[in-house]
This record gives structure tokens, sequence and C-alpha cells, in this order.
């Protein structure tokens, strides 16, 4: 054996720091959780949330339909007849009872697929944690949203600023027979305190990205992918200045959501 061959010999345990010494080029991918939260996906499943129309009026009927849909049988709700003198929904019907069991629920979001009225959607609230059995129970009280269409907060659960905006984007990224000419046309009723929410961004591009905070995540995910998997633009030295460039305007902006949220 030749004193190079001893040298590579002895000095190959080096090798195994090429991943490490690699992703050290890299941005962190680590954030100060709890503190500081990565933007949740647009089609996040979290927590649910009953909701009215803008006029105030219940959006559930008490179909039950997704209580039928429900594969892990967590939802229980019985209808009743609106009160002819102050009804509760538009329809003949609404949702007297209304019950989620979170200790059984696997968030598949089969229940707002199913919901006639877009009534039950979930919100991007994931962090909730229960002392006993009973208040892992969601009673119709606890879903339905305030009188400003906000939803309500108790006090096991930590809700942050955006986690019930951008609700259900499924619903308003999917088209009917998946014609994508059709994609960007509102076909969903408003929701008080929201108004009509924004379209997703689809394939013939007619969504709006700001409004529906597409644009937030995307920049955010593209600063982590190999560069072989970057746009063209992204790539070589010049997408890695822009990629700083664009780190530096995403801290800057959560610098002064920061800000807003410790003045209020």
């Amino acid at each position: 054996m030749s004193l190079g061959d001893d040298v590579r010999e002895r000095l190959s345990f080096l090798g195994g720091f090429k991943v490490t010494l690699r992703q050290m080029l890299r941005p962190r991918v680590t954030s100060q959780y709890p503190l500081e939260k990565r933007p949740k996906p647009i089609r996040f499943h979290g927590r649910h949330v009953l909701n009215r129309y803008e006029d105030g009026m219940e959006k559930c009927i008490g179909c039950e339909l997704c209580a039928g849909v429900c594969p892990a049988d967590c939802i229980y709700v019985r209808g009743a007849d609106n009160p002819r003198d102050d009804p509760v929904s538009p329809g003949e019907r609404f949702g007297f009872v209304y019950e989620i069991n979170y200790l059984r629920c696997i968030h598949c979001d089969l229940c707002v697929e199913a919901c006639p009225t877009e009534a039950i959607t979930e919100s991007k609230l994931f962090e909730f944690s229960f002392t006993n059995r009973a208040d892992a129970i969601y009673t119709r009280q606890e879903l339905l949203v305030d009188d400003e269409g906000r939803p309500r907060q108790l006090a096991w659960e930590d809700w942050r600023e955006g986690d019930d905006l951008h609700t259900s984007a499924w619903m308003r990224a999917t088209s009917p027979s998946g014609d994508a000419s059709y994609e960007g046309h509102v076909q969903w009723s408003g929701e008080l305190g929201y108004g009509v929410r924004a379209p997703e961004a689809g394939q013939n591009g007619s969504g709006d990205e700001v409004a529906t905070g597409s644009r937030e995540l995307r920049a955010l995910y593209q600063l982590h992918l190999d560069d072989v998997d970057r746009p063209p633009e992204m790539q070589g030295a010049r997408g890695a200045v822009k990629r700083v460039q664009a780190k530096i305007a995403l801290r800057r902006e959560a610098m002064v959501r920061r800000r807003g949220a410790a003045r209020r």
C-alpha cells in the first residue's frame, strides 16, 4: 500500500461529513418554534369551524351528511325544525346538536367535501390539547363562529395570526368535471367576517396568490430546493443572490407582522 492510499484510508471517515458540509451552505430550515412558526400549507387540515352567511344566519341545515361520510365516526349531528318567528338557517332545518370528537377525528376533510352548504370548513389550527376527555368533544357552541365571523378561541388552543384565513382552499381550487376553464370562477357563498373568499391559483393562473397566501409559501419553499429543482432563473450565482434577497424580504415581513401584533 502506497503512502497516498494509506492517507486516503485513514481520512476516509471524512466522507461521512459530505452531507453535513453541503447542508451548512444552504438556508436553515429550523425555526424558533413555538415563538416562530413557518407558514402552513394552503390546504392545511386543522380544527373545524361552523360558518355563517354574511347576514349572520348559520349555514348548517342539519342534513347529517358530514356525520354519515365520516370514516372515524367522530361527528354527531341532530337537526331540528327552524323556528318560524326566528329562523336559525335559511333552510327548513338547522343543526340543533353538532359535536366533533377530536380523540377520533383524523382530519381527512371528507366532512367538508360532503357539506352541501359549505357550513363546515377547517382552519389552520392544529395545536390544541386537552386535560380531560370532555374537552376533546367540541360542541356546536364551540365550533360556531362568533358574531364577527371569527372562530371561538378556547383556552387550550394556540391560535396564531392567519390560522383562520384561507380555510378549505381545495374547495376554491377544484373545477366542475376537471375543466380548467372554470378555475377562478367563484362558485361558493360568502362568509360572515370574510365575505367571498378568493379563488386559489390553478392551472390557468387566474387565482389571486396574494389573497390566498400562495405567494408567501412558494417563496419560502423555493429557498430549500436543490439547485437542479429550481427554475432556471433561480439557479447559479445569480439565482443564489435572488434567494438571499427573497430570504431577507421574508424576514422583514415577519418582523413587521410581529411588531404589529405586539402593538395590538
